[in-house]
């Protein structure tokens, strides 16, 4: 830390491919209770949905204690012990399809020390871009947080209300098996999301942690159930605040003239995540 070497990480690429699959994207709409038909061959992958793809296969020896694959790899080697998904930028010049062989072209864009008043902080920006057979269909900016592990006697931050005067809003009632579910469709090894006794007594969190990009794709739901003639142009998303499986969070939305801004608040109206959205045409 401190003597740049991270910043050799910038610049490093990834390429991978994949089938865009049904079972899948069928396990999702299980998984979020929407009533749906079963995905069939050429049925467009609803927004969100290529977090399905592209997974991580870390050996089971190559995991860390948390769950998480061993630092290094394609990802630069940082030495801090917390690793979140803190939002990202989304954009859908084109559309995925069932059924149809995908290619992700991934690479490193930044790599930012700092200091925080949570000790060192390491930010990191990943860039992918995914074709299918009718070209480039979304293209994506990831950034990953890296923390060190918080001072019991440290207080929190206070939390942000959220805003009162959403037009759509939408209860969601998280609970063990929905993040399990989750964290299987997305092969996602962090224990946060679905070992209880290591959550709470190892990291110090109240109940199990609600996926960041679960968070997005409800919100990205909401706009779809909302503005169904609508087809989404981009997606930007940020996690202000840490929602858990003890209570039930809250969706939002109100409508913009090109789009929607999106916000997910906990049980106790604190801002949780925030979003805008843009539709096409």
């Amino acid at each position: 830390m401190g003597d740049d070497s991270l910043r050799n990480w910038i610049g490093r690429e990834e390429v991978a491919d994949d089938i865009a699959a049904a079972a899948p994207l069928a396990g999702l709409a299980a998984t979020l209770d929407r009533a749906a038909a079963a995905p069939a061959a050429g049925d467009g992958v609803v927004p969100g949905g290529h977090w399905l793809f592209f997974l991580p296969r870390a050996p089971q020896s190559g995991l860390g204690p948390d769950g998480h694959a061993l630092r290094g790899g394609f990802l630069p080697p940082v030495p801090l012990p917390r690793r979140m998904w803190a939002g990202g930028r989304l954009e859908f010049p084109g559309a995925l399809y069932v059924g149809e062989a995908i290619r992700r072209r991934s690479v490193i864009v930044d790599v930012t020390e700092k200091t925080g008043k949570s000790g060192a902080l390491v930010f990191v920006v990943l860039r992918h871009e995914i074709s299918g057979a009718g070209g480039l269909a979304v293209i994506e900016e990831q950034d990953l947080v890296y923390r060190e592990a918080p001072d019991p006697k440290t207080p929190p931050p206070p939390p942000r209300p959220a805003p009162q005067d959403g037009a759509w809003s939408k209860t969601i009632r998280p609970d063990a098996v929905m993040l399990f579910r989750y964290s299987a469709l997305t092969f996602n090894g962090h224990r946060i999301h679905y070992d209880r006794p290591y959550a709470v007594e190892c990291e110090g969190y109240p109940g199990l942690v609600v996926h960041g990009p679960l968070v997005a794709t409800l919100l990205m739901a909401l706009c779809r159930d909302e503005r169904p003639d609508q087809v989404l142009a981009g997606f930007d998303f940020r996690m202000v605040g840490p929602l858990f499986d003890i209570q039930p969070f809250t969706v939002h939305g109100r409508p913009t003239d090109v789009g929607a801004d999106l916000w997910a608040a906990d049980a106790g109206g604190a801002l949780a995540a925030q979003a805008t959205a843009t539709f096409k045409g």
